[in-house]
């Protein structure tokens, strides 16, 4: 019971569900409604091993995936416009300078000269009608 307590008393002491979310490490990257199923991402900062570092989010498959934007085949930013990653058909994230394929639900390398390698995923996830990035 005491486990239960303290959680309901954590529950009541935030003002609203997502400031729940912002203590705990947590900061919102967009609204939930600003992805659509394989049309265009959001570009932000993060912090990655130490640095701030270009990253991306996107949707497909009715969830969201982020990644720190840079190719694993050569360190270059993936989209040809802002917020353009995914390849003609929306199936894949696509690097617009050598062509490499990256799952966009895992970031794993399926095609091009990625050769194996992977884009290094972020960890997000949606609440509250907002999508949120755990920092550090």
């Amino acid at each position: 019971m005491a486990g239960k307590e303290r959680m309901s008393k954590a529950s009541q002491s935030a003002s609203e569900p997502g400031q729940a979310l912002a203590e705990a490490g947590a900061r919102v990257i967009c609204a939930s409604g600003d992805l659509t199923d394989s049309g265009d991402g959001l570009r932000f900062e993060a912090a990655s091993n130490g640095e701030t570092v270009p990253a991306f989010a996107v949707r497909h498959g009715g969830r969201v995936y982020a990644y720190v934007n840079r190719c694993a085949h050569i360190a270059m930013e993936l989209d040809w416009q802002p917020g353009k990653f995914f390849d003609a058909e929306g199936e894949y994230l696509i690097c617009s300078t050598h062509g490499a394929l990256y799952a966009p639900e895992s970031g794993a390398c399926r095609g091009g000269p990625c050769k194996g390698a992977g884009l290094h995923r972020l960890h997000v996830w949606e609440a509250d009608g907002k999508v949120y990035m755990r920092e550090g």
